[in-house]
């Protein structure tokens, strides 16, 4: 059975993003087992590793570390063993090399930048919620096959900012434009909720569970 390990550390929408995944795993024939895990030998085990995220930075990087071994077995499985990954709002967020939020906070540090309070254009309001068109700077497979002028969920009040524009797939615009999904190698993550953005989140669940970077 492929496993995809659904990290819990007290942070993120666990349950729909858990039956979200289920419904990509059964569209997409791809035979994956969800399992929300904080255990490091399920997390080793596992094919593939999301990690969710809603609300501050500081408290989901504080809750993340105070796993016991969580941290390692990510860094072990993602940046060692190259096993794809997906980070989903704060999940994503937490891939940089800090964020801003609440003082300055370490991050994973998988993707060089930080993350910083929203500049939006003018008349645009802080936090950015709703749905958002998206932009494709530069294709990517998670980001195949949405359609012609694909909208999703965004709820958050500050962003990622990536040292290297290449590691940038998506954006929104919100007077100006927001990094809405990253990627470098095995690793992806988006700053909106595919499980909570309709046919378009489950089409982009269902190209992760296939694939292969």
């Amino acid at each position: 059975m492929k496993r995809v390990a659904l990290i819990d550390y007290g942070s993120g929408n666990l349950h729909s993003a858990g039956r979200a995944l289920r419904a990509a795993a059964a569209e997409a024939g791809t035979g994956h087992e969800i399992t929300i895990t904080d255990d490091p030998a399920t997390i080793a085990g596992a094919e593939r590793i999301v990690l969710p995220g809603v609300g501050h930075f500081a408290d989901c990087a504080a809750g993340l570390r105070a796993r016991p071994g969580v941290v390692e077995a990510l860094t072990a499985g993602v940046m060692g063993a190259g096993k794809p990954f997906f980070g989903i709002c704060v999940g994503m967020q937490l891939l940089a090399t800090a964020g801003l939020e609440d003082g300055r906070t370490p991050g994973l540090g998988w993707i060089a930048g930080e993350v910083t309070l929203i500049r939006p254009g003018p008349g645009y309001r802080v936090p950015h919620m709703g749905w958002n068109g998206l932009a494709f700077p530069r294709p990517h497979p998670v980001l195949q096959g949405l359609g012609p002028d694909p909208h999703v969920y965004f709820t958050h009040s500050y962003a990622m900012e990536p040292e290297d524009d290449a590691d940038i797939v998506a954006t929104a615009d919100y007077g100006r434009p927001l990094v809405a999904a990253v990627a470098r190698g095995n690793v992806f993550g988006t700053q909106f909720h595919p499980e909570k953005s309709q046919r378009v989140g489950l089409t982009l669940l269902s190209n992760f569970l296939k694939w292969n970077p």
